[in-house]
């Protein structure tokens, strides 16, 4: 049988996978739902804005005056703002867990993401994913976005690490294929204990 290269490098999705997705569906729901905004309405005006924002091309403020302060409103950005930021949660599991695992085998952890800038830079400190991802190729840094596959060769790039040392961890089944096609090894997160499972099949053991 032949033996799998060692995994030297991780790629990790944020949303999803290391964090609560930031600005989702479901966030956007409690939010029309808290501020009594019509959820037809901020979906569609978000599905049209809300590449830009995470190509970083929008600031939070102008992503904002195009999908929900387009007219008046009884509470401020500075309040909306705090209840997306307070949308993100810590999948405390899986974070501890590929700590441990960069610890143990010396991996380099490189985030692909996308993210608009503010919330990005907010998830990133107050969460501290500074303190041990190595380097965040994140959409608005970049001005690339999955399912873009140049973001993963810039990823690639960036890493400086033979391809067949890779693997990808990300919650979104399209950008696992797209990952896949380009020859990097991937896994379809969806929970910690399959994910840990399937690391563990590919050479990364650790303690839980």
């Amino acid at each position: 049988m032949k033996r799998l290269t060692r995994i030297s490098c991780l790629f990790l999705d944020i949303g999803g996978v290391l964090l609560t997705d930031g600005w989702d569906h479901n966030a956007r729901k409690r939010a029309a739902a808290t501020f009594k905004l019509n959820s037809s309405e901020l979906e569609e005006l978000h599905r049209q804005a809300f590449e830009a924002f995470e190509l970083g091309k929008l600031s939070m403020k102008e992503y904002l005056d195009l999908t929900v302060f387009h007219q008046k409103r009884p509470f401020t950005r500075a309040q909306f703002r705090a209840f997306i930021f307070a949308s993100s949660k810590p999948h405390s599991q899986m974070i501890n867990w590929v700590q441990k695992l960069k610890d143990k085998y010396g991996l380099k952890l490189i985030v692909v993401s996308n993210e608009a800038r503010e919330l990005n830079d907010y998830r990133i400190r107050t969460f501290k994913l500074h303190t041990f991802v190595d380097a965040f190729v994140s959409s608005c840094f970049v001005g690339l976005r999955k399912p873009d596959a140049d973001i993963f060769r810039l990823a690639l790039d960036i890493s400086q690490v033979p391809i067949r040392q890779v693997l990808y961890v990300d919650n979104t089944p399209m950008f696992v294929q797209i990952a896949k096609g380009l020859g990097i090894r991937s896994v379809h997160h969806t929970d910690f204990k399959s994910t840990s499972e399937i690391m563990a099949s590919c050479g990364l053991e650790g303690d839980q």
